[in-house]
């Protein structure tokens, strides 16, 4: 097939609306808000008839995502994740259709494929050979194997408690690897004091491009969907790329006609012991205080102080959803549950989702006839050291 071009027109600041040239090196806003790359939605045409006769996989909607040059597009076999009805589940939970997008079939077994494969992808474009991160498990795995496949290095920080799985893949995968005491936000601190000229972070919506990997899990539910939004989606909020990234992939897919203007309600799901988004939320804030002493066995949601805090709230309460913590042992009763009724074998934060559903079923926020999207973000296999 052709060569898709992208549309990449500008960035611009989510809180202050300035705007940014695009090919220039940039983190986020001098006011402090991230940056969301913007496209020229008028040159894109898009049906459902031109979109199957695409390649499979994530760079299929390369029109929609920032990379120009198709040299600097890493492949790693990103994207193209089934979305599976779980029959067995929903009717345990009394959900006549819950969907499940099964993100741990990802390269590197998880969603943060999508995120690092578009850093990269651009840092590389943009001339930077190093790429570093603050990470609590599967962020750094996804950086490191995209820097080596694109001739990159990877330098990572990671808390102390991080599963062994985890650091042995981010070494064979070459990276240089620093472990910190403390959480990710303590990692993140030290790699800043720690920083060289050469080094570009990647920290979550620290820079522009994550954002647009983890915007084609919208893309891709919508296309699977046949361009019918569900009426919910739970997903397991850390840092809140995915969301935030879904919200403007829908908000995108309107502007060119392949969706209407009814959107899902955003379900926010954290630990129990690491929920900075819900307290929030529960207090009508529009900012999230860091969270204290966070602990949770689910990696992904230890994250005690959101960059775009501000932002997934925002998103949240204009899709009129809701945010629900959850604790770590029916994060793990949900786990093993899943894995022997369904065949699925998924990490706690994404297990956290399914019980989410079912506490919301239960108290009546979410109907029985509607139709459910939870997100698997990765799988349980580097947690079982941990479980």
């Amino acid at each position: 097939m052709d060569f898709i071009a992208s549309a990449l027109s500008h960035l611009t600041c989510s809180r202050c609306d300035t705007r940014h040239e695009p090919d220039e090196i940039h983190r986020f806003c001098a006011c402090g808000g991230p940056l969301y790359p913007r496209y020229d939605l008028d040159s894109v045409s898009w049906t459902p008839e031109s979109l199957a006769n695409r390649p499979g996989g994530l760079w299929r909607y390369a029109d929609l995502l920032p990379v120009r040059a198709p040299e600097h597009r890493i492949c790693l076999g990103e994207g193209g994740t089934p979305l599976l009805r779980l029959a067995r589940i929903g009717n345990h939970i009394g959900l006549n259709e819950l969907l499940a997008k099964d993100e741990g079939l990802n390269p590197t077994g998880s969603f943060k494929a999508r995120g690092l494969c578009l850093a990269a992808s651009r840092a590389r474009e943009l001339g930077i050979t190093t790429l570093s991160i603050p990470t609590a498990g599967n962020a750094g795995s996804a950086m490191a194997a995209y820097c080596a496949r694109g001739g990159m290095r990877a330098v990572i920080y990671v808390p102390r408690e991080t599963p062994p799985e985890f650091l042995t893949e981010y070494r064979d995968l070459g990276a240089q690897v620093t472990i910190v005491d403390g959480t990710i936000s303590d990692a993140g601190a030290r790699m800043a004091s720690e920083a060289r000229d050469d080094w570009f972070p990647v920290s979550t919506l620290q820079e522009p491009y994550r954002l647009e990997g983890k915007k084609t899990m919208g893309l891709e539910l919508a296309e699977q969907l046949a361009w019918q939004l569900p009426d919910v989606i739970l997903y397991p909020t850390g840092g809140g790329t995915g969301l935030l990234g879904m919200w403007k992939a829908f908000d995108e897919l309107e502007a060119i006609g392949m969706l209407d203007s009814r959107r899902p309600r955003m379900i926010a799901v954290q630990a129990e012991g690491c929920a900075p988004i819900v307290k929030a939320f529960e207090a009508g804030d529009s900012s999230a205080a860091p969270w204290e002493n966070a602990t949770t066995v689910a990696n992904g949601l230890r994250v005690p102080k959101a960059f775009a805090d501000r932002e997934i709230l925002s998103v949240i309460r204009a899709s009129k959803g809701t945010a629900i913590t959850i604790d770590d042992d029916a994060m793990l009763a949900m786990l093993r549950l899943l894995a022997g009724v369904e065949g699925i074998y998924t990490a706690p934060e994404a297990a956290a989702t399914i019980v989410a559903a079912q506490r919301l079923v239960a108290d009546g926020t979410i109907h029985a006839d509607e139709r459910v999207v939870t997100f698997l973000t990765g799988n349980a296999y580097k947690y079982l050291s941990s479980l």
